[in-house]
């Protein structure tokens, strides 16, 4: 059954508002990596306001995306479905939005009596404009770090703005937060940092001048040890006229994450100073994950592990428990449904992923010990060939299906994790993956993924 007609008739029933039901912030921001953050240790990039969402709430281990592509990824958070499902697989110019059959969460949550918001960068065809917002403030396509051109209203004018982008749409939706209201708030605030070409914030020009940046551990990592799906993608460092040398793309990508770590900030101290901060439910996540010098390689689309692993950070005091460092994984498929449960939201229509609220509270039972993973745009920038594939727990099989031949990549990802050595088609390891190969074709069935 085609998930648009099994849609189609899906009702909502009003809900009794209870006084309880917490504010709901979700941030979004665009190929940040897991391990772009200092509460994750890392070394030189300091993150101060991202760092206490987790610190006094929860910081995921285990969070990754079902298609490390923008367009998708955020489609995705906004539906709880895998890309063929909502339709949206690729960044192509061409490609379809959302079809109005399949609500957002955003729509379900306001037909539940809560206010809605969307800020920032959708990524999509329409901008987001085709949806109901109680407030709307967002830009097309990839939108412009300096001198910003941003439509306030779904049917606003879209006017230039003087500034550096996430700060213009940030002080836009506190504007919005501050306001008087009587009803919950759901306030989506999407970055477009750290997304490439990477225009610093112009207070921080000088950062990291003179700082010695190390290379990542796999720089030097032969590329051609990989299929010739991985090395042949056009991915390298150097091969830009933008991407000149390691040391300036990872500083300015940095850098422009520091911008957003300043606007995290604002948005923290605004909800402090409403008393509004304890009462509300914050998401911190990413669209994808981003190489950052492996292989010699940026960008995302792949299925390895720096591409597809992601932020989450999670701060609600009444349910998080600080410091909490969960294991388990969760899927952005999974954070839709996740904000309807702490909405209280008793009818939800069907979704592919499960709310993770039972993770955060440590109270997670027969959660998920594998997932699918696809891979669509090709051809198309960087060249990455369309292919899917299955992670486990501690094992992973990527599968370059429109190869000729197919190519396949296997790793333990328990032994190891930088996943540096291809077991596929050493006889040794038969066996796994045949059963990887079986349970890869079960998880395309069980989400009606044509083949």
């Amino acid at each position: 059954m085609r998930w648009t007609t099994f849609l189609l008739p899906f009702l909502f029933p009003a809900m009794m508002v209870a006084a309880d039901r917490p504010n709901l912030i979700v941030m979004m921001t665009d190929d940040q990596r897991a391990d772009a953050m200092s509460c994750v240790g890392n070394k030189i990039l300091k993150t101060p306001n991202i760092d206490r969402i987790g610190k006094e709430g929860a910081i995921c281990q285990n969070m990754f995306v079902t298609n490390s592509l923008c367009a998708p990824s955020r489609a995705t958070l906004m539906t709880g479905l895998y890309s063929h499902a909502h339709g949206v697989k690729d960044n192509t110019p061409k490609r379809p939005d959302v079809p109005a059959s399949i609500p957002f969460v955003s729509d379900i949550l306001r037909k539940e009596g809560y206010e809605v918001a969307f800020c920032g960068k959708s990524h999509q065809t329409s901008s987001f404009r085709d949806r109901k917002w109680d407030y709307y403030f967002g830009y097309k396509d990839q939108g412009n770090y300096p001198k910003p051109v941003i439509a306030e209203g779904t049917d606003g004018k879209d006017m230039p703005y003087t500034g550096w982008m996430d700060d213009v749409v940030t002080d836009k939706a506190i504007e919005w937060l501050k306001k008087k209201r009587d009803k919950p708030f759901c306030l989506f605030l999407f970055f477009k940092s750290p997304h490439r070409s990477w225009a610093r914030p112009p207070r921080y020009a000088d950062l990291f001048k003179g700082m010695e940046i190390p290379k990542p551990d796999l720089w030097d990592a032969d590329r051609q040890s990989k299929p010739s799906a991985f090395y042949k993608a056009e991915n390298k460092i150097g091969a830009f006229d933008d991407v000149p040398t390691y040391e300036k793309f990872i500083t300015d990508y940095y850098s422009t994450i520091t911008g957003v770590d300043d606007n995290v900030g604002k948005v923290l101290d605004t909800l402090k100073a409403m008393n509004q901060l304890d009462n509300t439910a914050i998401l911190y996540t990413s669209d994808n994950g981003f190489f950052a010098g492996e292989w010699q390689a940026f960008d995302k689309r792949f299925m390895h592990e720096v591409s597809i692993r992601v932020p989450m950070l999670v701060r609600y005091p009444k349910l998080v428990k600080a410091g909490s460092t969960p294991k388990e994984m969760i899927l952005n498929i999974d954070i839709a449904p996740t904000l309807l449960e702490l909405a209280g939201v008793k009818e939800v229509p069907p979704m592919h992923g499960r709310s993770f609220l039972p993770v955060l509270k440590g109270e997670a039972k027969n959660w998920r010990k594998d997932w699918l993973y696809s891979y669509y745009e090709y051809p198309g920038p960087h060249s990455v060939q369309k292919h899917r594939g299955i992670r486990t727990e501690t094992w992973k099989l990527i599968h370059y299906y429109k190869q000729s031949p197919e190519e396949f990549e296997l790793y333990n990802l328990e032994k190891d994790p930088k996943e540096t050595t291809n077991l596929y088609g050493k006889p040794e390891y038969a066996e796994i993956t045949q059963k990887l190969k079986d349970r890869l074709k079960e998880l395309q069935k069980e989400v009606n993924e044509p083949d």
